[in-house]
């Protein structure tokens, strides 16, 4: 484990204007807070977050970066809080170990591909800051390295799979190989110990049997270029047993029918010296053709650039990668290396993945300001958050729990009755942040309800709504109108026929009964019109004007301009509009006309019927209006919004408990005013109360 003045001085030799301070309060906090920790090995907890540093140390990242991989597990294993955090280290620090923190609690749900790339999208858009992506790898790495110290094979195979399907392909996207290979090699060492044996063997004959094979073919390539000018490093290896291992199963062959195990890089100063460098390889050994890639000028959507190339040496097939010093860094640790490699001039071209996965500015004057200014450009548009099971559901922005609901599935949401986000009570039209764990409250009693449609985003929940608001309007309609029929039925001068209803739906040309009691509820039909169906010569029985029920109607000091005198109308429930409220009607066939508030969200381009400009007509008053109003959660506190109500000549017809919490209760209530202005004079008053917290029109 690195010492404490270790770390230190790693930290100082490549960034001298460090924080020492920082860094050595971050070690002590740590170290403290950890205590007696142990780890699966024994050794005390605190070696890990040490470690986890040290291995940002090698992609030279700044003080805070390397604070918050000191202290990236206090929050979630010790007492420590989010509080103490930011009080000892300050804010940045803090958030990117809350962060890091955030993305600590995930389960991964990896037993399908679909699961898998849902999770990466996930820590994509929950890095709002790279450096909590670059902590959360550098964890996972180190994990992986002390992988052997837990006793149990099921859950070194469940960590491996998970670091295979998750972490690996995540390191290789933003172009951190070094990371991704050491990953994959652990993981499948222990996934498939048998294939990994196998091929370790391989390699041993193979280096048995060729000796110091590939140290002289690196001199070798080190004096050609020599020759012609150019100074080059060049490294040897042989490929890691995954990269073997895949590359078998995708071609179908064995291990001795690959050719190209080793691999060659050479390292130039600039981009001039590749393809040089490229020449003078090719006019010395064959090529293989179709093996060329050039990734300089076309980069890879990580931005990783080299030139790629296979040629055939000693009668064995190698592969040479061709790159700059500075593609080098980039190779190595990706996107870490654009503010951890210095280096005198900017390449020609930049990388090219910015639009893709990074928002780089690339006018950035300093690694500082670069840094400052990387934001994780992909998925923004949505987040992901997840059941209490661990399921990860995908939401557009500004989706509520209503849309959680019914992403899960349809019956959830119709019998929504409540919300917990992160494990916290709260109303349905709150909206979902990255990360939230969302529990969703049900009952069978519950049904959808028309005002959902005022803040739900997805289509799915939208439609849902509407749907059964449209069924349970079509059964109260059709359930009205039987009690109509029943009435009428009632008043014929004799027993129907069992047949009779039959031959009245041919005689008024309607479908089925439900059209027909629909029809009677609308008053699309008369009464006379039906008895006269129903018994031909009956039609004389019904009253006078045809009218054997009551009809509702709006009160008498409700008058509108803009329809014909007599047309029926209904103020939209989802809006309440009052008189002083600028209107708008909305006509439906076989409907009474809807007056909507001209904002009104139910209002959008798609509403089927056609649109009438409204006005309230001469001494048009009174109008019920939903208030939600908060109040403190005090003795009394009820009694004085109920006492300001009446002062105001409000009359309450309806209060329900929204919602309520340790400090303030959630009141909706539903009030009798005169008008618009009555209503602004009654929300003042309650706003003026010490005992409301807020007041508001729904």
């Amino acid at each position: 484990m690195l010492r404490q003045y270790e770390l230190v001085d790693r930290v100082l030799s490549y960034d001298p204007g460090a924080d020492e301070a920082l860094l050595n309060r971050a070690y002590v906090f740590s170290m403290q807070a950890h205590g007696s920790q142990k780890r699966a090995s024994g050794d005390p907890y605190f070696s890990h977050p040490i470690e986890v540093a040290g291995i940002l140390t090698d992609l030279r990242l700044d003080d805070e970066t390397i604070a918050t991989a000191i202290l990236h597990d206090t929050i979630e294993d010790t007492v420590a809080t989010q509080e103490q955090i930011e009080k000892s280290f300050g804010p940045s620090v803090a958030r990117l170990v809350d962060g890091v923190t955030k993305l600590s609690k995930i389960e991964a749900q990896t037993e399908s591909e679909r699961a898998a790339e849902n999770l990466r999208k996930f820590l994509l858009a929950m890095s709002g800051d790279i450096r909590v992506l670059l902590v959360k790898l550098a964890d996972r790495l180190h994990n992986m390295r002390t992988l052997h110290h837990i006793p149990k094979p099921e859950k070194r195979r469940r960590i491996a799979k998970e670091t295979m399907d998750i972490y690996a392909p995540l390191a290789e996207r933003i172009g951190m190989y070094e990371f991704m290979k050491e990953m994959q090699t652990i993981a499948f060492r222990e996934m498939e110990p048998e294939a990994y044996g196998s091929i370790q063997r391989r390699l041993e004959q193979l280096r048995e049997g060729g000796g110091d094979r590939i140290s002289k073919i690196s001199s070798g390539l080190r004096l050609l270029l020599g020759r012609h000018g150019i100074k080059a490093e060049v490294e040897g290896r042989e490929k890691h047993p995954y990269s073997i291992w895949r590359k078998m199963q995708k071609r179908h062959i064995s291990f001795e029918q690959l050719s190209d195990v080793m691999a060659f890089r050479v390292i130039v100063d600039d981009v001039d010296q590749c393809y040089a460098a490229l020449g003078h390889i090719h006019r010395r050994w064959p090529m293989v053709p179709g093996r060329f890639k050039d990734y300089i000028s076309t980069p890879k959507g990580n931005g990783y650039r080299s030139l790629h190339t296979s040629v055939i040496h000693s009668d064995r097939r190698i592969e040479i990668q061709i790159r700059d010093k500075g593609m080098h860094a980039q190779a190595e640790y990706g996107l870490a290396a654009h503010w951890a490699y210095k280096s005198g001039e900017r390449p020609d071209k930049e990388a090219g993945w910015i639009t893709d996965l990074v928002e780089l500015i690339e006018q950035a004057e300093s690694p500082e300001e670069l840094l400052e200014n990387t934001r994780m450009a992909m998925y923004q548009d949505r987040i992901f958050a997840f059941t209490p099971t661990g399921e990860l559901i995908q939401l557009p922005k500004n989706s509520s729990a209503v849309d959680f609901a019914y992403a899960v599935h349809t019956d959830l949401g119709d019998q929504t009755v409540g919300a917990k986000i992160n494990g916290r009570v709260v109303p349905l039209r709150s909206t979902i942040e990255n990360g939230d764990q969302v529990e969703i409250l049900r009952s069978k009693a519950q049904e959808p309800q028309p005002e959902w449609t005022s803040f739900v985003v997805t289509p799915k929940a939208r439609a849902a709504i509407r749907r059964f608001v449209r069924q349970k309007e079509k059964g109260e309609t059709i359930a009205l109108g039987r009690k109509f029929y029943d009435e009428i039925v009632h008043r014929l001068p004799a027993q129907l026929a069992p047949d009779a209803l039959g031959h009245a739906l041919k005689r008024l040309k309607l479908a089925d009964e439900e059209r027909l009691m629909e029809a009677i509820a609308r008053r699309t039909v008369t009464d006379a019109q039906v008895m006269e169906a129903l018994m031909p010569g009956a039609g004389s029985f019904a009253d006078p004007q045809g009218l054997a029920r009551p009809v509702p109607v709006q009160r008498e000091a409700i008058s509108m301009k803009g329809l014909t005198p007599g047309v029926a109308f209904k103020l939209a429930a989802c809006c309440n509009p009052l008189p002083g409220d600028r209107i708008v009607g909305l006509r439906r066939p076989d409907e009474a006309v809807e007056v909507h508030v001209i904002d009104c969200p139910e209002l959008t381009a798609d509403n089927d019927g056609e649109w009438v400009d409204l006005a309230w007509g001469d001494g048009s008053d009174g109008g019920t209006a939903r208030l939600a109003i908060i109040v403190k959660n005090e003795a009394g506190s009820l009694g004085v919004m109920a006492s300001i109500l009446g002062a105001h000549g409000a009359n309450i017809v309806n209060l329900a408990l929204y919602h309520r919490d340790r400090n303030f209760h959630t009141f909706h209530v539903s009030v009798e005013v005169r008008d618009v202005a009555h209503l602004t004079r009654l929300l003042a008053a309650l706003r003026a109360a010490d005992a409301v917290s807020r007041a508001e029109r729904l």
